[in-house]
Protein backbone atom coordinates (compact mmCIF):
# COMPACT_ATOMS: atom_id res chain seq x y z
CA UNK A 1 0.00 0.00 0.00
CA UNK A 2 2.88 2.35 0.78
CA UNK A 3 4.47 1.58 -2.59
CA UNK A 4 1.20 2.40 -4.35
CA UNK A 5 0.90 5.71 -2.49
CA UNK A 6 4.52 6.55 -3.33
CA UNK A 7 3.98 5.73 -7.02
CA UNK A 8 0.81 7.82 -7.13
CA UNK A 9 2.58 10.77 -5.45
CA UNK A 10 5.44 10.57 -7.96
CA UNK A 11 2.98 10.42 -10.83
CA UNK A 12 0.98 13.44 -9.60
CA UNK A 13 4.13 15.42 -8.84
CA UNK A 14 5.62 14.81 -12.28
CA UNK A 15 2.35 15.45 -14.11
CA UNK A 16 2.96 19.20 -14.11
CA UNK A 17 6.39 20.81 -14.39
CA UNK A 18 8.04 23.75 -12.65
CA UNK A 19 9.90 26.75 -14.00
CA UNK A 20 12.22 28.83 -11.86
CA UNK A 21 12.80 32.22 -13.45
CA UNK A 22 15.89 32.66 -11.31
CA UNK A 23 17.40 29.52 -12.85
CA UNK A 24 16.20 30.14 -16.42
CA UNK A 25 16.89 33.61 -17.77
CA UNK A 26 14.41 35.25 -20.11
CA UNK A 27 14.72 38.78 -21.49
CA UNK A 28 12.26 41.58 -22.22
CA UNK A 29 14.19 43.45 -24.89
CA UNK A 30 17.56 43.69 -23.10
CA UNK A 31 16.30 43.52 -19.48
CA UNK A 32 16.11 40.32 -17.46
CA UNK A 33 12.47 39.32 -16.90
CA UNK A 34 11.41 39.07 -13.25
CA UNK A 35 7.87 37.74 -12.74
CA UNK A 36 5.59 39.76 -10.45
CA UNK A 37 2.14 38.22 -10.99
CA UNK A 38 0.49 35.22 -9.31
CA UNK A 39 -0.58 33.59 -12.60
CA UNK A 40 0.43 33.83 -16.23
CA UNK A 41 -0.64 32.43 -19.56
CA UNK A 42 2.50 31.12 -21.29
CA UNK A 43 2.53 30.99 -25.07
CA UNK A 44 5.48 29.45 -26.89
CA UNK A 45 5.33 30.54 -30.52
CA UNK A 46 7.29 31.07 -33.71
CA UNK A 47 7.33 34.64 -35.05
CA UNK A 48 7.99 33.18 -38.51
CA UNK A 49 4.80 31.12 -38.52
CA UNK A 50 2.00 32.69 -40.57
CA UNK A 51 -0.95 33.97 -38.53
CA UNK A 52 0.64 33.60 -35.11
CA UNK A 53 0.89 37.32 -34.36
CA UNK A 54 -2.75 37.77 -35.36
CA UNK A 55 -3.78 35.03 -32.90
CA UNK A 56 -1.73 36.66 -30.15
CA UNK A 57 -3.29 40.05 -30.88
CA UNK A 58 -6.81 38.60 -30.53
CA UNK A 59 -6.22 37.23 -27.03
CA UNK A 60 -7.99 39.52 -24.59
CA UNK A 61 -8.14 37.80 -21.22
CA UNK A 62 -7.79 38.86 -17.60
CA UNK A 63 -4.46 37.11 -17.09
CA UNK A 64 -1.07 38.49 -18.15
CA UNK A 65 0.57 36.70 -21.07
CA UNK A 66 4.20 35.64 -21.39
CA UNK A 67 4.87 35.16 -25.10
CA UNK A 68 8.15 33.30 -25.75
CA UNK A 69 9.38 33.45 -29.33
CA UNK A 70 11.37 30.51 -30.64
CA UNK A 71 13.24 32.88 -32.97
CA UNK A 72 13.97 35.46 -30.22
CA UNK A 73 12.64 38.44 -32.14
CA UNK A 74 12.54 41.58 -29.98
CA UNK A 75 9.02 43.00 -29.77
CA UNK A 76 7.35 45.84 -27.90
CA UNK A 77 5.26 44.68 -24.95
CA UNK A 78 1.55 45.38 -25.00
CA UNK A 79 -0.52 46.17 -21.89
CA UNK A 80 -1.33 42.49 -21.33
CA UNK A 81 1.51 40.69 -23.15
CA UNK A 82 5.17 40.50 -22.23
CA UNK A 83 7.33 39.29 -25.12
CA UNK A 84 10.26 37.21 -23.91
CA UNK A 85 13.33 35.74 -25.54
CA UNK A 86 16.25 33.65 -24.35
CA UNK A 87 19.32 31.81 -25.54
CA UNK A 88 19.21 28.63 -27.57
CA UNK A 89 20.12 26.41 -24.61
CA UNK A 90 17.34 27.94 -22.53
CA UNK A 91 14.79 27.63 -25.34
CA UNK A 92 15.65 23.98 -25.97
CA UNK A 93 15.51 23.21 -22.23
CA UNK A 94 12.10 24.93 -22.05
CA UNK A 95 10.79 22.89 -25.01
CA UNK A 96 12.09 19.68 -23.47
CA UNK A 97 10.85 20.40 -19.92
CA UNK A 98 7.32 21.16 -21.06
CA UNK A 99 7.21 18.64 -23.94
CA UNK A 100 6.22 21.24 -26.52
CA UNK A 101 5.54 19.61 -29.89
CA UNK A 102 3.36 22.19 -31.65
CA UNK A 103 3.47 25.91 -32.22
CA UNK A 104 1.92 28.01 -30.89
CA UNK A 105 1.50 26.13 -27.61
CA UNK A 106 -0.24 27.53 -24.57
CA UNK A 107 -0.46 26.67 -20.88
CA UNK A 108 -0.92 28.36 -17.53
CA UNK A 109 1.55 28.76 -14.68
CA UNK A 110 0.91 29.65 -11.07
CA UNK A 111 3.34 31.06 -8.52
CA UNK A 112 4.61 28.56 -5.94
CA UNK A 113 7.13 30.82 -4.23
CA UNK A 114 9.36 33.75 -5.17
CA UNK A 115 10.43 33.05 -8.77
CA UNK A 116 9.24 29.41 -8.84
CA UNK A 117 6.11 28.76 -10.89
CA UNK A 118 4.21 25.51 -11.41
CA UNK A 119 2.45 24.49 -14.60
CA UNK A 120 -1.27 24.83 -13.86
CA UNK A 121 -2.84 23.29 -16.97
CA UNK A 122 -2.25 20.89 -19.79
CA UNK A 123 -0.28 22.17 -22.76
CA UNK A 124 -2.43 22.76 -25.80
CA UNK A 125 -2.03 24.12 -29.29
CA UNK A 126 -3.37 27.66 -29.52
CA UNK A 127 -5.99 27.30 -32.21
CA UNK A 128 -9.37 27.87 -30.56
CA UNK A 129 -9.68 31.19 -28.71
CA UNK A 130 -13.24 30.43 -27.51
CA UNK A 131 -12.05 27.27 -25.75
CA UNK A 132 -9.16 29.23 -24.25
CA UNK A 133 -11.59 31.80 -22.82
CA UNK A 134 -13.62 29.01 -21.19
CA UNK A 135 -10.49 27.54 -19.66
CA UNK A 136 -9.41 30.91 -18.21
CA UNK A 137 -12.88 31.51 -16.76
CA UNK A 138 -12.76 28.13 -15.00
CA UNK A 139 -9.54 29.01 -13.13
Amino acid sequence: MIAAAFAYFNYKFSEYKFIDFEEWTFYEKSDVFIPNQEKYIVIFYSSKETGTMEKLAKINLNLPILAIDYYNKVRENTPNTTFLRSGTKNSLSFIQRFNIYESPSIFFIKKSKDTLYKQDSMIRKLDNLNELSKQVNSL
